[in-house]
Parts: C-alpha cells; sequence; structure tokens
C-alpha cells in the first residue's frame, strides 16, 4: 500500500489514499502505522477518502496515535490541500472533515521553495456545550487548573482546546501537566492544552498536548484556538503570528467568526506499507 509522509512545520502524517478502495484500519493497526519504531511514525495518521458532501474535492480521515479518530487538524489540512492542488493543477480545493468542509488556497511560496497554504478552520465555537466542558461557564475563564496553568480560555475548533496563558510556556512541564489536564472530568470529549505566552505584538509562543497524541512540534488547530483566546483577552489583534517548535504559523480570526491559518507544507518521502503492518 503506498503513503506519502508529510509535514507541516514539523507536525507529520502518513497519508494513505482510500478514494479508490476501501481497506479496513483497525485501531491496533493505526497505532501500528503510527508508531515510530514498529511503524512508519506520525503525529496523525490520514486517510483520504471520496467526499461525500457537494462542492468537497475529498474526504480527510483523521487518527490519532492512540488509534482514535480526531475531528479536525489544521496542519494535515494544509497537506493534503498541497496534495489536491498538485494533482488538479489549481491553487484551491475544499476539503471535508468530521467537522466541516474547510477552503483551501494557495498562497505562495516560502523561501525554501515549498508551497504555503491557506486553510480557512471554520468558525471557532465559544459557548461550554460546543467545546464541550461538563458544566456551565465563562468559556473566558474556565475554573479548571493544574499548579501554574489556571484560567484557560475554553474554543472548540472542530476539536477541543483550553488554552493557558503564562510568563514562559518553556518553564512549564506540559508532559507531567498535560496528560492530566487532557483526561479530567471537566473536558467530557478530553482536550487539547495549549500554553500560550506574549512575546511581542502580534506575537505568541505556543506549546501544545495533543489530545491522543502528546506534544508535537506543531498544531495548526492549537495556533488556531490560542488566537481566538488572545483575542478574547484583549492580548493580540484579530491577526497574530504563533511560533511553535517546528516554525511559525499566521492566524486571522475573521470578523465572520471564520479562523484563517496560513503556513508552508512539506513531502517529506513516499514508501509503501508492508503487509505485516496491516496484518
Amino acid at each position: 500500500m503506498p503513503f506519502l509522509k508529510m509535514h507541516g512545520l514539523g507536525n507529520d502524517f502518513v497519508v494513505l489514499d482510500a478514494r479508490t478502495g476501501d481497506f479496513a484500519l483497525t485501531p491496533d493497526r493505526r497505532r501500528t502505522i503510527a508508531d515510530r519504531r514498529l511503524g512508519v511514525g506520525c503525529d496523525q495518521l490520514i486517510v483520504l477518502e471520496p467526499p461525500t458532501e457537494r462542492g468537497a474535492d475529498v474526504f480527510m480521515r483523521i487518527y490519532n496515535p492512540d488509534g482514535g479518530e480526531a475531528g479536525a487538524c489544521g496542519n494535515a489540512t494544509r497537506c493534503v490541500a498541497s496534495v489536491l492542488m498538485d494533482e488538479r493543477k489549481t491553487d484551491h480545493v475544499t476539503v471535508q472533515t468530521i467537522a466541516g468542509l474547510l477552503d483551501s488556497q494557495k498562497a505562495g511560496t516560502g523561501g525554501n521553495g515549498l508551497p504555503i497554504i491557506a486553510v480557512d478552520m471554520g468558525p471557532a465555537r465559544l459557548d461550554w456545550r460546543d467545546i464541550p466542558v461538563r458544566e456551565a461557564c465563562d468559556t473566558n475563564h474556565m475554573p479548571i487548573g493544574r499548579g501554574p496553568l489556571q484560567d484557560p480560555v475554553g474554543t472548540n475548533m472542530g476539536n477541543p482546546h483550553a488554552t493557558f496563558f503564562v510568563d514562559d510556556a518553556e518553564a512549564i512541564p506540559l508532559k507531567e501537566l498535560g496528560p492530566e489536564l487532557e483526561h479530567d472530568r471537566f473536558f467530557p470529549e478530553r482536550a487539547n492544552i495549549g500554553v500560550a505566552q506574549l512575546v511581542g505584538e502580534g506575537r505568541l509562543r505556543l506549546r501544545v498536548w495533543e489530545r491522543g497524541a502528546g506534544l508535537t512540534l506543531a498544531c495548526g488547530s492549537g495556533a488556531c484556538a490560542a488566537v481566538v483566546a488572545a483575542t478574547r483577552r484583549g492580548l493580540v489583534p484579530r491577526k497574530a503570528e504563533v511560533t511553535v517548535d517546528g516554525g511559525a504559523l499566521t492566524i486571522e480570526w475573521l470578523r465572520d467568526g471564520h479562523v484563517l491559518m496560513t503556513g508552508g507544507v512539506a513531502l517529506a518521502f513516499k514508501g509503501e506499507l508492508d503487509r505485516s503492518l496491516l496484518s
């Protein structure tokens, strides 16, 4: 079975194409492919399927390394959009996910020669029931925390996020606090845990513990959630640069409520999965 290994700022993906033929990917098989020692290794496993909605060019299914399905992944959307644009010789495609339709545009080429892709991640949802959390609360100041992480902002970007603002993002023991907060009963569907630091005018430093994946070099939906959260707190304008471990993303919270994410993507290599990984 052929696959692509792609990444957006180091947030890496194994991309499988099931548009012309279905194949069974049990949770065990997903975990094996995503394992960096036993399989190919990735932050998320992406499966391309025929679209089911009018106007969509492809359906993108997203699996976390734990085998569970995710609702949204901004960096993967940009990678898949780049593949479809190359196939169709176009600068615009629409990617369907379980979280909705995501319009994507080619926004130029970076200094390294790699494509820059902008994707409309859809509207930021802010109601406590949409995130969701266990009880009614002001999602701009949610009553949940651990140690130095307190008073987060809740945002749903197709998946649930809690963004904590801190003075020094590097000093936070996110490997320890991230899983505790992810699995706190305050989040009935678990949550992505972000720690954001204001590092300049319109600039944020972000680290994210991803639900079902752990620490990654970049989290696109987490960057979107961070800018929405920072805008709600009056820390940044509606457009800001977010620096993650793998590089920088430009995020804009549009007046219609949608969130636009722009950044580079890369194809690392192509390969074939051995049958043993699917047995």
